[in-house]
């Protein structure tokens, strides 16, 4: 982990020194803003592009779900970005999905509403996976003890295996989903890893947990990279880089048309994703997740430079609300006040100072690249 001798904030959005592995041209540019340029340039389908995309899409799906009840299946938070999509996909593009929510635990009222709504309104079907509590309990109370930075690993990892689970259940090959540049282009390396890399969380288990995961579902590297896109052949599109997506206006949009109710941050549909995220984070290691969102923001012309410095002087919680959730968060996992305070205390550790399939991925991707070169020009 790189170490930064003086603080700098990045002349175009409001990245910063907080992140330890950000860089600078000569006109205080990031890396971040530098990224998001030549993904513009080089990679960001034109409208043209888009639409054959689109409709490339469409066919695959309209051809896979003859016969079946189902086109594809959208993971829903009762986020913005998942709320919008599933709009979007049946309003717009017509398409039948599946919803599948993956229930943590964690969720607020705010999100339950959200997602009632919707699949009601839209006349969706709506499958729940409901996580054996003990364990994604034990887990999450294990990544806490592990002092990393994304200790949100056991739910986001848990919600990538079963919207696989329920493809495979239902027969069906498409997951859309509700990714975009437009809100979330940047995001450093330095503040999370990889919440898919399961033997990371096998290794924080191992020195923390103390419930067998049985029914947790683990994501192994084998059917991330091999059964499920090779063998099951399930295939993802991110539709919302193919529009001028706008975040605002898309709640602004649900607001009126779904009665949709917006919960205060990104990804605060969670109660622990809101603590970890607007407490942890920032307590613990000095990063401001805000910061990432907002430049986000800016680079895709949503706001200006100004409003997100303005934000960022807004407190992330007020000392009541705060005292709430961490006397929620305490009495949730089980531990003690000063069980919490030890750990809080604890130095902040790193991803790479457990087991992980970094170095393995890194070998394979050099390997597969030139294999798959040549096979495409034999």
């Amino acid at each position: 982990m790189k170490a930064n001798k003086s603080y700098q904030i990045c002349s175009v959005s409001v990245m910063d020194t907080t992140d330890p592995e950000i860089t600078f041209n000569e006109d205080g540019v990031s890396n971040h803003v530098l990224e998001y340029q030549e993904y513009l340039e080089n990679i960001k389908p034109d409208k043209q592009k888009a639409n054959e995309l689109k409709s490339q899409m469409l066919k695959e799906l309209q051809q896979a779900g003859k016969h079946k009840d189902y086109d594809c299946i959208i993971g829903l938070s009762g986020g913005v970005d998942s709320s919008y999509l599933a709009w979007y996909v049946t309003k717009v593009l017509k398409i039948r999905p599946l919803i599948v929510h993956v229930d943590a635990g964690w969720n607020n009222e705010i999100a339950v509403h959200n997602i009632e709504n919707i699949v009601k309104i839209l006349n969706l079907d709506l499958h729940t996976v409901v996580l054996d509590w003990s364990e994604i309990r034990d887990l999450q109370l294990a990544f806490f003890k592990s002092s990393l930075a994304n200790i949100d690993v056991p739910q986001d990892h848990a919600i990538i295996k079963c919207v696989y689970n329920v493809a495979r259940e239902f027969g069906i090959k498409y997951i859309i989903n509700g990714n975009n540049m437009s809100t979330e282009s940047i995001l450093p390396l330095s503040w999370g890893y990889d919440a898919s890399d399961s033997i990371l969380i096998k290794d924080v288990h191992k020195k923390f947990g103390t419930k067998p995961l049985n029914n947790y579902p683990l994501l192994s590297f084998f059917q991330k990279f091999i059964y499920y896109p090779r063998i099951v052949q399930i295939k993802s599109f991110s539709p919302l880089d193919w529009i001028d997506y706008n975040k605002e206006d898309a709640k602004k949009f649900l607001i009126k048309e779904l009665n949709w109710r917006d919960y205060g941050g990104k990804h605060y549909e969670s109660r622990f994703t809101k603590f970890f995220q607007a407490h942890y984070l920032p307590s613990k290691f000095n990063f401001d997740k805000r910061k990432a969102h907002l430049s986000s923001l800016i680079v895709s012309g949503q706001i200006t430079r100004e409003q997100a410095l303005i934000e960022l002087k807004e407190p992330l919680y007020n000392k009541v609300e705060l005292q709430n959730d961490i006397d929620f968060f305490i009495k949730k996992l089980g531990i003690t006040l000063e069980e919490y305070n030890e750990i809080m205390e604890t130095p902040p550790r790193f991803y790479y100072q457990y087991a992980n399939s970094e170095k393995l991925i890194n070998r394979i991707r050099k390997v597969y690249h030139p294999i798959k070169y040549f096979l495409k020009n034999k």
